[in-house]
């Protein structure tokens, strides 16, 4: 009974007025997934009811979802609990956890709101639905970008501690959070496929192609960037230390590789699979149907961002074992006052915030190279 019922709504015509007038209509989503799925109504009635279940497949990613908001909330609340942290590339670190934290809210709000629950929503509930996906998914990339820029401007600039630091600091993150929302909001205020079925995102079927191409366009050059300002970042270290040991240059570039290598082994399936819906007719490339399994990497980027930007530092170790000893999960015996003991020693990433405070010469030209 449910099943014709949804089976008449499905086939209820799709009349041609303003775009935002049909935000509200419920025959619009089912009409433009039939389109992008080449089935007609009953087919696809009949293929999200086969996947009404929670796949394994789901599951896992409903698993490492909840690892990257928990770990993501670990390096938030060890950023914000320890006055060590409060400085500018902590900060940065702390906003790209919470954009980490976002995206993983996102998929599992996502996940719980697609297949067959899909069909329940209006045009503008799904919107806001992928939007915030996109939105997340942006703050983070660019998070990753404005920590290249501020490392790129630390090592070049003299004095780069000084007072113009906080101002840039918060001129980089709003203006990641303001370009995310941005870019992530345009298929609502109006950049959309609705009343033009042919101009329709397979992937995303309310989508349009072109705002695809854009946002592959965006993406692509934020991951050229990266790399410019790393190769620039290397340069220059490996020039400043002509005599002395290379252990410092080879670090940086260690660093610089998994940072990279991370970022591009998560990011290139995505942008492959979106430049193909945005190039490819719909009956042309069937892997456009498991575009599910290749965002899936994308999501890996969220989880592992704190194990890059984080772990690397021995300060950011040992505040989370510090607060998940006051939670009581690695206590161990120890008393509880033990989990508040100030940190003794600091990381070489503590060390280049502190150290160079009042700097009057170019940091390329010390030993905190390696924190970038």
């Amino acid at each position: 009974m449910n099943l014709c019922r949804k089976a008449v709504v499905f086939c209820h015509p799709v009349t041609m007025t303003t775009k935002y007038s049909q935000y509200y209509n419920r025959s619009l989503i089912p009409s433009h997934y039939a389109h992008a799925k080449n089935m007609s109504i009953q087919e696809l009635v009949s293929y999200y009811e086969d996947k009404k279940q929670l796949n394994l497949f789901n599951v896992f990613f409903v698993v490492l979802c909840t690892i990257i908001i928990l770990e993501n909330l670990l390096v938030l609340i060890a950023v914000c609990r320890n006055k060590k942290f409060h400085s500018a590339m902590f900060f940065f670190i702390g906003n790209l956890a919470f954009s980490d934290l976002l995206a993983g809210s996102a998929y599992i709000a996502n996940i719980f709101l697609s297949g067959s629950r899909t069909f329940e929503l209006v045009p503008v509930q799904w919107f806001i639905r992928e939007g915030t996906v996109f939105i997340a998914l942006a703050a983070s990339v660019f998070s990753l970008l404005a920590i290249a820029i501020e490392r790129y401007i630390a090592i070049t600039k003299v004095k780069v501690y000084g007072a113009t630091k906080t101002c840039r600091m918060f001129l980089l993150i709003g203006a990641c959070w303001v370009t995310s929302i941005l870019l992530g909001g345009l298929p609502i205020i109006g950049w959309n496929c609705i009343n033009n079925l042919p101009e329709c995102s397979a992937v995303l079927p309310l989508y349009s192609k072109k705002y695809i191409l854009f946002v592959v366009t965006i993406f692509s050059l934020i991951l050229l960037s990266i790399v410019i300002l790393y190769v620039r970042i290397y340069l220059i270290v490996r020039s400043s230390h002509q005599e002395a040991t290379n252990a410092p240059a080879y670090n940086l570039l260690k660093t610089v590789t998994i940072v990279l290598g991370v970022f591009i082994m998560c990011w290139l399936p995505a942008f492959t699979i979106l430049l193909l819906d945005s190039s490819c007719k719909i009956h042309v490339c069937p892997v456009l149907s498991k575009a599910s399994i290749f965002f899936s990497f994308a999501t890996l980027n969220s989880a592992l961002n704190p194990v890059i930007y984080t772990l690397r530092s021995k300060d950011m170790r040992k505040e989370f074992l510090r607060v998940l000893c006051c939670w009581g999960i690695l206590q161990s015996g120890r008393p509880a006052d033990r989990c508040m003991i100030p940190l003794k020693s600091s990381s070489s990433m503590e060390h280049c915030t502190n150290k160079h405070e009042h700097q009057s010469t170019p940091i390329i030209m010390q030993d905190c190279t390696t924190c970038v």
